[in-house]
């Protein structure tokens, strides 16, 4: 779930994942299958099977799932066979929401999509009704303490190649190219920065404010999409 003002919200899918962590693997483990099945085990030739492999670790995926879910991926009889699918539609009050799913069935995850759109005040729309209000941005969340040197966060992410800064009560929202993403990540790292959270992500351009009734809508309709095991992430443009 992905929106304006995010610090809330890493800290309440935090939570969330605590809450769901079976889920959480087994969505982590199939994004990775997928990519290693794709492009073979070696991320240093796979730059998918990287991104996914940061993203499993940043949602605490441990090591001994993410390479069973490789050699599963690579190893004799792999039949398992996912394709992915984008949905795109209209939440409570007109919030833009954009679905990626993975799925080895689309006559079961589309009806699932549409019912979670349908029960809470929302609607499905055309492919292209919403996905040109977001831009594919590589997204690092550094949070402020007593001992931050802003100076020196900034610093080493104008260095490292980011596209944008933002500086914030809460801390800061550094932005990359896809492509920058892992090489921004990891300059970063080896000043010693830390991230609350850092994945590649669709990021809005505009955001719309919602009533505390379409919010409460809204968030229930988050909460079923998210829960849908075929769901691997939702995208909003609702502002937080």
């Amino acid at each position: 779930m992905a929106g304006h003002s995010k610090w809330k919200n890493i800290q309440a899918r935090k939570g969330a994942q605590d809450a769901k962590r079976g889920k959480i693997f087994q969505k982590m483990s199939k994004e990775i299958y997928v990519a290693a099945k794709a492009g073979g085990p070696d991320v240093d030739s796979n730059a998918a099977l990287r991104l996914a492999i940061e993203k499993a670790k940043s949602a605490n995926v441990p090591n001994d799932v993410i390479k069973r879910a490789i050699d599963k991926a690579t190893g004799a009889g792999a039949a398992e066979h996912y394709e992915e699918v984008i949905y795109e539609g209209y939440g409570p009050g007109g919030v833009a929401v954009l679905v990626y799913c993975l799925t080895e069935n689309r006559n079961r995850t589309a009806p699932n999509v549409r019912v979670a759109f349908n029960k809470n005040g929302g609607s499905l729309g055309e492919s292209g009704s919403v996905s040109y209000l977001f831009d594919r941005k590589g997204r690092l969340f550094i949070e402020r303490t007593a001992e931050t040197d802003e100076d020196a966060v900034m610093m080493a992410a104008l260095e490292a190649g980011a596209e944008d800064i933002v500086s914030t009560e809460e801390g800061f929202e550094v932005l990359t190219t896809p492509s920058d993403f892992l090489s921004v990540k990891g300059a970063m790292e080896e000043e010693g920065i830390e991230f609350v959270s850092a994945e590649i992500e669709m990021v809005p351009s505009m955001y719309n404010e919602l009533s505390a009734e379409n919010e409460e809508l809204f968030e229930k309709m988050i909460d079923a999409l998210e829960d849908d095991d075929d769901v691997q992430d939702v995208y909003h443009n609702a502002s937080e």
